[in-house]
């Protein structure tokens, strides 16, 4: 940065005491807080965060020094809630992207779904490009069995989100079915959470980055036809364990205090 361009010494000592400034508010809010929902307390928090990230940047662009505060990112950081204080409806979106890395062996296991399914005259259809084999399988397994079982269908997990997000009433039976997205809404968010590899430093931070779940899985080996029929019928009331570390990616959820 140029010293034209630099902030004088008197906006750095500005910066400075709106943060002492956020810190009391803070703290007061705290103080007085109502619940665990308090939006005080969330406005004064953001206020902080944005007085420290202003005043770190102020220094650092006058005096090319920095603070030991960590100032929460845009990805971490939720918007104010704009939603009812007590949710009576739920709309819970989830987004999780795949990479075929292993066409033949998606080609095999959806050909073998096809071949069961045929013999039931179910319509799973055939399963001869990977198109119509991503069909077969997400036709045949629920999504939360196939992203437990992606390596055997010849995928890999890319990053993926949850968000439970507040409505006013429940939708009416089709009703959002032609754009099921488009009401998407980030303030209305009650909680969300997010697996991504980025989380790495933080796995390594915590001192998990030594945790390997993952087991050799060979190429050749498919599905059995029998383990394919009992695990789509099982209705097995005992919920799977979920997996919050597998590979570096960290199950992060984010909610408004």
């Amino acid at each position: 940065m140029s010293d034209a361009a630099q902030p004088t010494a008197a906006e750095v000592r500005a910066a400075a005491e709106a943060v002492k400034t956020a810190l009391d508010r803070h703290l007061a809010a705290v103080e007085r807080r109502s619940g665990e929902d308090d939006p005080a307390v969330y406005e004064a928090f953001n206020e902080l965060a944005a007085a420290a990230e202003e005043y770190d940047e102020l220094l650092y662009d006058r005096y090319d020094e920095v603070t030991p505060f960590e100032i929460p990112g845009t990805d971490d950081a939720l918007p104010p809630y704009q939603g009812p204080d007590e949710a009576n409806a739920l709309s819970v979106l989830i987004r999780r992207d795949y990479t075929v890395v292993e066409p033949q062996r998606l080609l095999a296991q959806a050909q073998r779904v096809a071949d069961l399914e045929a013999g039931r005259d179910t319509g799973a259809g055939s399963a001869d490009t990977v198109h119509s084999a991503l069909g077969v399988l997400f036709g045949e397994f629920e999504p939360d069995e196939i992203s437990s079982r992606h390596k055997e269908f010849g995928l890999e997990e890319g990053d993926s989100t949850l968000w439970v997000n507040a409505v006013d009433a429940p939708a009416e039976p089709g009703e959002w079915l032609d754009a099921p997205f488009d009401q998407a809404d980030p303030h209305r968010v009650v909680c969300r959470f997010d697996v991504s590899v980025v989380f790495d430093d933080e796995l390594d931070d915590e001192g998990l980055d030594g945790l390997d779940t993952d087991d050799d899985i060979d190429p050749d080996v498919a599905v059995p036809l029998d383990e394919i029929d009992d695990e789509s019928d099982d209705e097995s009331d005992e919920p799977d364990e979920p997996d919050d570390s597998v590979d570096g990616v960290r199950r992060r959820g984010a909610a408004h205090p």
